[in-house]
């Protein structure tokens, strides 16, 4: 459960204006409602599903689905969808000129495929090169876990991930990759339970340096998914 005491809407409408100057913000449209309308619109449409699939509400095992489901939605999985709810990130002055990369690995992921709105699990492997900003570390997974709580395509998430970063650090020297598992394809159609999903982006001196490049990826060849 989001811990509100922990969020920072300023920043997070910073991050999401920058997003979309990027071209890699979700997809939304503003609906106005509150969570609490959210959850009742939402409990009545799956209500509606699960009559149509011929199930009976009244049956004690189902009766309370259609409201745990809505609450799911809005409060565990997709609260990423909402600018109000982005962490509030420690970021401090690079005081001792620390130029190295700094790599924070095997960072969970837990999301959900915006196609069949089924799981997709991972990890992250995370890189940058501090100029005048450091970052506490454990702010790394709280924006990996931000933008993972939204429908998503693996792609996107990536390059959210950076951009945030961007942004917030004020340098390109970042690095972000994804390596995941989609139940799409998993659970469903091709039923490959075997093939894993690996997305990147490498920014500025990650880009250009083959010698750092080949660090960071050497480094995420030993994550264990």
């Amino acid at each position: 459960m989001l811990d509100k005491t922990k969020t920072d809407k300023e920043m997070g409408l910073k991050v999401s204006n920058y997003l979309k100057l990027k071209g890699v913000e979700t997809p939304l449209v503003p609906n106005y409602l509150s969570n609490s309308e959210k959850i009742m619109k939402i409990e009545k449409s799956f209500a509606d599903i699960m009559n149509t699939l011929g199930l009976d509400l009244n049956d004690d095992s189902l009766k309370d689905t259609p409201k745990r489901i809505a609450n799911m939605f809005i409060n565990e999985i997709y609260w990423g969808l909402l600018p109000e709810n982005f962490p509030k990130i420690s970021v401090i002055e690079n005081k001792i000129d620390y130029d190295s990369p700094v790599i924070e690995k095997n960072i969970n992921i837990q999301s959900n495929c915006e196609h069949h709105f089924i799981v997709i699990d991972g990890k992250a492997i995370v890189s940058y090169i501090p100029k005048g900003k450091v970052i506490g570390l454990s702010k790394l997974n709280r924006i990996v876990e931000y933008f993972s709580k939204r429908p998503q395509l693996q792609e996107r998430l990536t390059l959210q991930i950076f951009y945030a970063l961007e942004c917030i650090l004020e340098t390109s020297d970042i690095a972000v990759l994804i390596n995941a598992r989609h139940y799409c394809v998993r659970a469903r159609g091709v039923e490959d339970v075997s093939s894993e999903t690996i997305t990147s982006k490498l920014g500025g001196i990650f880009k250009t340096d083959i010698a750092l490049k080949n660090d960071f990826l050497s480094n995420a060849k030993t994550m264990i998914i």
